[in-house]
């Protein structure tokens, strides 16, 4: 059985998309701040720069002490437009040129990237060739990332699936993984990795035009935020802090991954994943009614 993925993951999208983004200086400042959990993919800049970086970011390093996350299904060419490929050879020749750049013999995790669209060509393609690197040791787990709980959910009763990423719908904003994903995730054995926990930016920084799902956020929406921040405040704890530790309230997430662009963000986010927040925070956010009764806090 393989170890557990490390709770706490640095997500390199950020360090891919910017062309000059200070990635090695990041990569390292997450290494030296104990981060051992990285999490990638083809789609993360032109020429699948993400998974460049990171393996140059990583090699020489002991490569039992960390453990790398990417994923198969889409790609960004080089003038920036998506494509998708989600047939079976078209995965084996992913993993292989992922394996490739980032100098490694093996993946602890292969994630089927954002299917929702494909569910059906994920499932007989992708899927397939993910199940059988994983039965040939290439991949230590396979998984599948969503940004839409309802389309996660039809693929893990559809897979066997060892792990699950979520961005963005289990948060302290929107809980709407807990009406069905989460529990289904937790009755077959499936780990959550959540993601986009700090929604983009809005629980990062509740300011007014700040970016929620990678969009400005409505005015109701930073109020909202707002308001949280305030609860966090009376109890000494930032709201980012808050943001990080919440999902940890359900017992079907084992970790939390976040994207970083600089070493000062990767440190500051290290920093706040160490700070305690209190019961009484979790408490008075339901008494407000900022949180349902009904959601599990740590």
């Amino acid at each position: 059985m393989a170890e557990p993925l490390p709770s706490f993951g640095l997500g390199l999208a950020p360090l891919g998309k910017d062309p000059d983004a200070p990635w090695r200086e990041t990569v390292d400042t997450a290494w030296d701040a104990g981060v051992r959990f990285f999490d990638t993919a083809p789609l993360y800049g032109p020429s699948r720069r993400a998974e460049h970086r990171l393996g140059a970011a990583l090699r020489g390093r002991p490569r039992g002490s960390f453990a790398v996350a990417t994923k198969s299904g889409w790609i960004m060419l080089d003038d920036g437009a998506r494509v998708a490929d989600f047939s079976y050879d078209a995965t084996l020749r992913s993993v292989a040129e992922s394996l490739r750049l980032l100098d490694m013999d093996r993946l602890d995790v292969l994630h089927v990237h954002d299917p929702a669209e494909h569910h059906d060509a994920a499932l007989a393609g992708a899927y397939r060739a993910a199940a059988r690197l994983r039965d040939e040791g290439v991949v230590g787990r396979i998984g599948a990332g969503f940004n839409d709980g309802p389309a996660a959910a039809r693929f893990v009763r559809a897979a066997d699936l060892d792990c699950l990423l979520i961005a963005l719908r289990y948060t302290l904003l929107d809980q709407s993984a807990l009406t069905s994903l989460l529990p289904l995730c937790h009755q077959r054995g499936v780990a959550v990795i959540a993601a986009g926990v700090f929604g983009s930016g809005l629980l990062a920084d509740p300011a007014d035009g700040a970016p929620y799902a990678y969009v400005p956020a409505p005015p109701e929406l930073v109020g909202r935020a707002k308001r949280l921040a305030a609860v966090c405040a009376r109890h000494g704890v930032p709201l980012a802090a808050a943001a990080l530790r919440f999902p940890f309230g359900h017992p079907a997430v084992r970790s939390v991954v976040v994207g970083a662009g600089t070493p000062a963000e990767i440190a500051d986010d290290v920093r706040l994943e160490s700070l305690e927040v209190p019961g009484e925070l979790w408490a008075e956010l339901v008494a407000e009614r900022l949180l349902p009764e009904e959601v599990p806090t740590p």
